[in-house]
């Protein structure tokens, strides 16, 4: 598997890049990251082309226009941030798309640290939208993920398309009828752009619901004035099993993000 632009830049130092500007619309990539303590990379079976795949990688590029972003570097694979503390590590394949995480089982010590690095980024993020709440009001956060759809080997069949949209936008864990304008409206935008030549199939609650912890957390803690929208797209811009990006794919949906920005303020803006 080809390394990628989001794999070169990682390191096991580095936990998550937070960028701040004047605008009620945040994106997050808190599974692009594929980097891993030093204690932990020897504990792994999983090579770094097999965790690679099951990541997701070139979010961080896709939501790189935005005033606001968090970007994760750290691998789910080491913790899953999207997940319960409960849940967060993987160890059982069940857990993990039946994948033998570990080669040795890590101690409470090493998983220990890795369960801080959990806390840590929620009580980031917590402080993070209660100051965009303080600014704001209201504030749309777009939690942007991608998934696979050849998981049957790289020459085998992919998932029908009538399962596995191009977009799947997740709303399970919201209030949707308080949203709905919210909602709606990023569905139409993406339904409305050209992203590699040709309009996408996007559809709500298909492939996923978006009952990941992070959009759980943010519609528990901000109730009232926080909107969290889990946003998938289907491996279509890259190859999953090489890693080889389209990178004129990625621009495209870059593009799409930065525009559906100043859709979401716009309408944000006109809400009471």
């Amino acid at each position: 598997m080809q390394e990628t632009t989001s794999l070169n830049r990682d390191n096991h130092r580095r936990f998550w890049s937070l960028e701040c500007g004047d605008s009620p619309v945040i994106g997050t990539a808190i599974h692009d990251g594929h980097g891993a303590r030093q204690d932990v990379l020897p504990l792994m079976a999983l090579s770094g082309d097999d965790r690679l795949r099951e990541e997701d990688p070139f979010t961080a590029e896709m939501i790189s226009g935005l005033a606001n972003r968090i970007v994760v570097h750290r691998s789910r694979f080491e913790v899953d941030l999207n997940r319960a503390r409960a849940q967060a590590i993987y160890l059982k394949p069940e857990q993990s798309w039946g994948l033998n995480v570990w080669s040795h089982q890590p101690s409470e010590s090493v998983t220990g640290q890795s369960l801080d690095f959990h806390a840590d980024y929620y009580a980031m993020l917590e402080h993070t939208l209660t100051q965009m709440e303080k600014r704001y009001g209201k504030f749309v956060v777009l939690d942007v993920h991608s998934y696979n759809h050849r998981r049957n080997g790289a020459n085998a069949a992919s998932t029908p398309q009538q399962d596995a949209p191009d977009i799947n936008i997740g709303t399970a864990s919201m209030d949707r009828d308080r949203w709905a304008d919210v909602v709606d409206a990023t569905i139409r935008h993406f339904a409305s752009v050209t992203i590699g030549g040709r309009k996408l199939d996007v559809r709500e609650n298909i492939a996923f619901q978006g009952r990941g912890e992070q959009t759980r957390f943010i519609h528990e803690r901000f109730a009232e004035n926080g909107c969290a929208i889990a946003i998938e797209f289907k491996k279509i811009f890259m190859d999953e099993w090489t890693g080889q990006p389209d990178t004129q794919m990625i621009a495209d949906i870059r593009d799409a993000m930065t525009s559906l920005e100043t859709v979401l303020e716009d309408l944000l803006r006109t809400r009471t």
